[in-house]
């Protein structure tokens, strides 16, 4: 090390540099998240358009399933399970900016927990705001479901509009370990160097 510099401010340094590394790869994991999540929604309304326009059953799911993994080979989330569920996210939350302000904060998977538990809009959208406020798991979200936190709040918080706080450390480390999110950036990396 050179003269002026200490091993304190070195370390300190080093940390500083660590720390905006550390959120830097936070933001983009969450704007990869928001997005595969909004792309999700987005596919999801394209179906149900579809099958109200053009009465569509169920089949075609099956068959958009299969045609988009043998398109998209290295990305998950394309299982017919996933396109229903897709198609249920769009059908949960018809306003789009709904899904970009709130329900793309938070992970697929505590998406699709919260479209089997509750039936309720606002019931939704207070475990989804509660889940970016708190940073929750997903078994965490699941246990504040059964045990009946929305009715123990006495109802939904209806302020949706205001900025949120940025997710914490538990639902940051559910976003890192989403298959969907790693696949979907791997492809968008790996078609960007293709073209």
């Amino acid at each position: 090390m050179g003269s002026n510099l200490s091993p304190s401010d070195y370390d300190s340094f080093l940390r500083e540099l660590k720390e905006q590394i550390r959120l830097a790869q936070m933001k983009a994991v969450s704007a990869v998240n928001r997005e595969l999540v909004i792309l999700y929604w987005q596919i999801g309304k394209a179906i149900l358009a579809r099958q109200q326009q053009q009465g569509w059953g169920a089949k075609v799911i099956d068959k958009l399933a299969k045609d988009l993994k043998k398109e998209f080979p290295d990305m998950t989330g394309f299982s017919r399970s996933n396109l229903m569920y897709m198609r249920a996210i769009a059908e949960a939350y018809s306003d789009e900016k709904i899904v970009q302000q709130l329900v793309g904060q938070i992970p697929w998977g505590h998406n699709v927990r919260i479209l089997e538990y509750v039936k309720d809009i606002e019931e939704r959208l207070c475990y989804v705001q509660q889940t970016i406020e708190h940073g929750w798991s997903r078994n965490v979200l699941v246990h504040q479901m059964e045990s009946g936190l929305y009715n123990r709040l006495g109802g939904a918080i209806t302020n949706f509009e205001q900025v949120l706080p940025q997710p914490q450390f538990d639902l940051d480390h559910q976003l890192l370990k989403d298959p969907d999110n790693f696949s979907f950036l791997v492809s968008a990396v790996m078609f960007k160097n293709v073209n």
